[in-house]
C-alpha cells in the first residue's frame, strides 16, 4: 500500500489550512490535511502490515508521522513500543504529533515506563521531553501517584514554549487530582513566572477545580 496516496486520499483542504494555524512552526507544504479519526481509522486498516512503513524515518509529511504515532500506540509488546518509539521520538516536530502518541501497553507496564519517562524528561530534544511530562501526567496522577514525580517535573527547566506549556498542563492536572501535594509549588513559586501564572489559568479554566480552589489560586498569581 502506498501510505502517503491513501492519505491524499483522505485530504481535506479547509482542515488543512485550520489546522496549519495551529503549528506555525511547521511548514504547511507538509501538511496534506487529513483529519485524525481518518488516520486513526488508516491505522486499524494497515496493523500487521506496517513494520515497512516504521522503517522510513524521516517521513515527508505531517499525517505520515501522526499515522506513524498512532501505529506505535497500538503495538501490545512493551519492549517493542519503547524501540519503536526511541525511534520516532526524535523526529517529532510539533506538539500534535507528540500528544497523539498514548500507548497502549504502558498502563500494564509501570514499573518499567518509568525508567523510559526518566530518560525522556532529560532528553535535549523538545517533543521528547514534552512526551515523558506527559506520561507521567497520564499514567501516575492517581493510584501511581508519588509526590516524587512533581519534583521531577518542576526541576525541568526550558526556554521552550511547548515543555513550559506541558508543564502548566501537568500541574494544571495535578492540582485537580492531588491539590495538596501540587498548590505547594505555586506558594513556594518554584516556578518561572509565565509556567507559574499558566498553571494557574489553565486550572482556573478547569471544572476539575473547585471555586474555592479556584478563588485561592487567583491570589497566588504573580503581577
Amino acid at each position: 500500500m502506498n501510505i502517503q496516496k491513501e492519505l491524499f486520499k483522505l485530504q481535506d483542504i479547509e482542515y488543512r489550512d485550520f489546522h496549519a494555524k495551529l503549528m506555525p512552526n511547521i511548514d504547511k507544504n507538509t501538511i496534506i490535511g487529513v483529519r485524525v479519526p481518518k488516520i486513526r481509522a488508516l491505522a486499524k486498516e494497515i496493523k500487521g502490515t506496517e513494520g515497512d512503513f516504521l522503517k522510513q524515518l524521516p517521513h515527508k509529511y505531517y499525517e505520515e508521522n501522526n499515522l506513524h504515532a498512532v501505529l506505535i500506540s497500538q503495538i501490545a509488546d512493551f519492549e517493542e513500543c519503547i524501540s519503536q518509539l526511541d525511534r520516532f521520538l526524535p523526529y517529532v516536530d510539533n506538539w500534535a504529533t507528540c500528544d497523539i502518541m498514548n500507548p497502549k501497553s504502558f498502563k500494564k507496564n509501570k514499573e518499567k515506563l518509568l525508567l523510559h519517562i526518566e530518560k525522556w524528561i532529560n532528553s535535549h530534544h523538545t517533543y521528547t521531553v514534552r512526551f515523558g511530562i506527559e506520561m507521567l501526567m497520564t499514567h501516575f496522577l492517581d493510584e501511581d501517584f508519588n509526590e516524587g514525580y512533581l519534583k521531577k517535573v518542576s526541576l525541568i527547566k526550558s526556554d521552550e514554549y511547548y515543555i513550559n506549556m506541558m508543564i502548566a498542563w501537568y500541574f494544571a492536572t495535578a492540582l485537580a487530582k492531588k491539590w495538596y501535594f501540587a498548590v505547594k509549588y505555586l506558594e513556594e513559586k518554584r516556578f518561572s513566572e509565565w509556567v507559574h501564572n499558566k498553571t494557574i489559568r489553565k486550572a482556573v479554566e478547569s471544572y476539575r477545580i473547585t471555586e474555592s480552589q479556584k478563588k485561592y489560586l487567583r491570589t497566588l498569581i504573580i503581577k
